[in-house]
């Protein structure tokens, strides 16, 4: 069996074929350090963006950058702070650090931090706890999102804390459950083998006690993505379409330029899971319309997925209505499709899931004030987040 230490070389190495090593490109860093966020058994870092006058109740973001990125660079390049700022929402970046893998992927096939309650995962829901006592945030509007590694760990935190996410979105990303070995890993990233969809399903089920409502799911994949097989985001599909109770086939197919989608939704009308695909996209976050800025792995093909997962959700305004002034115009073939309200998703919005309510505290509450550091570790013991 080979060194773990260099199979994760290995892994990063498929990666490192399409493109060099991201770096913050010497641009200004807004992200702030989150300290203090609990026993962090995952051994991870973490950074957050609050806009000026976030209003009382906001949602919030958690976004996951892949290999070889950090915090800084992903949100540079995808554009997410700078949403924040125009739609009014928080965000939170969770962040790798090296002792944990040294490529700083998630540990997505790693079943000790992929497990409720235990490792990277309650990492991330400590870190969660803390943004939302800290700051007001409203607990019905914790999305999160991903990039391949970050992605396939967003899975796993949807599938094992479905009762905290109103919504995730995955971007070439892979199921839960999908490998939990390193070779695992390497044959369900090219697409070989792997559970049947039941058996994915029941993974799902498996990963908590929770019983609905289920997160809704936006699914990207570059169709030409090499490095992460495109089949994964059937099998991403097909995994939630169980606890959604869903059709194999889709309610609506429909493409506009490069950019194909599939939609099912539920018998009252409300959009749950969509897989966008970009034909001849490779691996990577598709960018556009002067949302971001394109890098390694961070792909300019005319359609801004950050805008487009956070309309999904319900949290930002559409193209149209949004300022103009980043965005400059741009031919109607390489506009992305635009999503209308799916009928009945006020009702929708009106019934999210209610994860349980701990204590509320003043918003902005410096973390460094005396007494905050033993508010946050109470909150996080009520929850059964910290002994």
């Amino acid at each position: 069996m080979r060194k773990i230490s260099d199979t994760i070389a290995r892994l990063a190495a498929l990666q490192a074929r399409h493109a060099t090593h991201i770096a913050d490109l010497g641009a200004s860093d807004p992200l702030e350090t989150l300290a203090d966020f609990g026993t962090n058994p995952g051994g991870l870092g973490a950074k957050f963006y609050i806009p000026n006058d976030l209003s009382k109740g906001a949602a919030v973001v958690v976004v996951l950058h892949g290999c070889t990125q950090n915090a800084a660079g992903y949100n540079h390049h995808s554009g997410w702070s700078q949403l924040a700022d125009e739609a009014g929402f928080a965000l939170l970046f969770p962040e790798q650090q090296r002792g944990n893998n040294p490529n700083l992927c998630f540990n997505w096939f790693q079943p000790g931090d992929t497990k409720r309650g235990s490792g990277e995962a309650l990492s991330i829901r400590q870190m969660i706890e803390t943004m939302v006592v800290t700051h007001g945030l409203d607990r019905r509007r914790i999305f999160i999102t991903g990039l391949s590694a970050g992605g396939a760990m967003a899975a796993a935190m949807l599938a094992t804390y479905p009762e905290v996410f109103a919504g995730g979105a995955l971007i070439a990303g892979l199921p839960f459950g999908s490998a939990t070995t390193i070779p695992e890993a390497f044959d369900r990233m090219r697409g070989h083998g792997g559970p049947s969809e039941q058996d994915l399903q029941r993974a799902l089920r498996g990963a908590s006690d929770h019983r609905g409502p289920w997160p809704r799911i936006s699914i990207w994949h570059g169709a030409a993505d090499h490095t992460v097989s495109p089949s994964n985001a059937e099998a991403i599909a097909g995994q939630w379409r169980g606890v959604h109770r869903l059709e194999k086939a889709p309610t609506l197919r429909e493409a506009a330029g490069s950019h194909a989608k599939q939609v099912w939704r539920n018998g009252a009308g409300d959009v749950l899971i969509e897989i966008n695909m970009i034909a001849g996209m490779g691996h990577g976050t598709p960018l556009g319309n002067g949302l971001g800025a394109p890098g390694p792995y961070m792909l300019d093909v005319g359609i801004a997925s950050t805008r487009e997962i956070a309309q999904f959700w319900g949290i930002a305004v559409t193209e149209d209505s949004a300022s103009r002034k980043s965005r400059p115009q741009v031919p109607a073939s390489q506009r992305p499709l635009r999503q209308s309200p799916a009928p009945g998703l006020e009702n929708a919005k009106s019934k999210p899931p209610q994860p349980t309510v701990i204590h509320q505290f003043p918003r902005h509450t410096e973390l460094g004030q005396p007494g905050v550091k033993k508010i946050i570790e109470n909150a996080l013991r009520a929850a059964g987040l910290m002994r």
